[in-house]
C-alpha cells in the first residue's frame, strides 16, 4: 500500500504540513480517544487525553484485543485509524462503529493522502509523500525503520468543517 501510495498525484494546496501525533494530541485533549494499531505516541496521547484506548490485534500492556472495537469506538470522541484497515477489509466496519460526530483519522504510511477519504467519513488522512525517491529507495534498501527514511513530507489532509456530514457505507455505493 505505502508504494501504491508513492505513486498518487498528491494536491499538496489540499494539504499541511502536521504530523498525525501532534494532530491527535491536539484534538484529544481531555476527550476520549481510540487508536485502533499501536503507534509509538500512544504514550504522550494517554497523558492528553481523558482516557485513551489502544485497540490492537497483538496487545501490548495496556491495549486491549482489536475484537474490543464494538464497546470502545462507539463511546470515543477522537479515532486513530491505521491505514492498514484498508488492506485488512476491516476498514468499513470499523467505521460504521464510530459516532458521526467523532473526528476520525485514517494515518500511517498505508494511508493514502486521498479527497475519496473525506467523503466517506474520515476528518483527516496523515500519511507520506515521498519527495526523493532516490533517498527513501536507499534507505529502505538498508534497512531503515520508518522514522530514519529521509525524503519523505509528512502531510495531513483534512475535509473542511462545512464538510462534516458523513456519508454512510452503504450511501457510498
Amino acid at each position: 500500500m505505502a508504494a501504491l501510495n508513492a505513486l498518487l498525484d498528491i494536491d499538496e494546496s489540499t494539504c499541511v504540513a502536521l504530523n498525525a501525533e501532534e494532530l491527535i494530541v491536539e484534538r484529544g485533549v481531555g476527550k476520549r480517544v481510540a487508536i485502533v494499531g499501536h503507534f509509538p505516541f500512544i504514550d504522550r496521547v494517554r497523558q492528553a487525553a481523558e482516557v485513551c484506548w489502544v485497540l490492537e490485534l497483538r496487545p501490548r500492556p495496556g491495549d486491549l484485543a482489536a475484537s474490543r472495537a464494538g464497546e470502545v469506538l462507539p463511546q470515543a470522541d477522537v479515532v486513530a485509524l491505521t491505514g492498514t484497515l484498508l488492506l485488512n477489509h476491516t476498514f468499513d466496519n470499523l467505521m460504521a462503529l464510530c459516532r458521526p460526530e467523532a473526528f476520525v483519522v485514517l494515518l500511517g504510511a498505508s494511508a493514502p493522502l486521498s479527497p475519496v477519504l473525506l467523503e466517506r467519513g474520515i476528518a483527516a488522512v496523515s500519511g507520506t509523500k515521498v519527495i526523493d525517491v532516490k533517498a527513501a529507495v536507499r534507505a529502505v534498501g538498508e534497512g531503515a525503520t520508518f522514522r530514519q527514511i529521509p525524503g519523505k513530507r509528512l502531510l495531513t489532509m483534512m475535509r473542511r468543517e462545512s464538510d462534516a456530514g458523513r456519508e454512510t457505507p452503504e450511501e457510498a455505493r
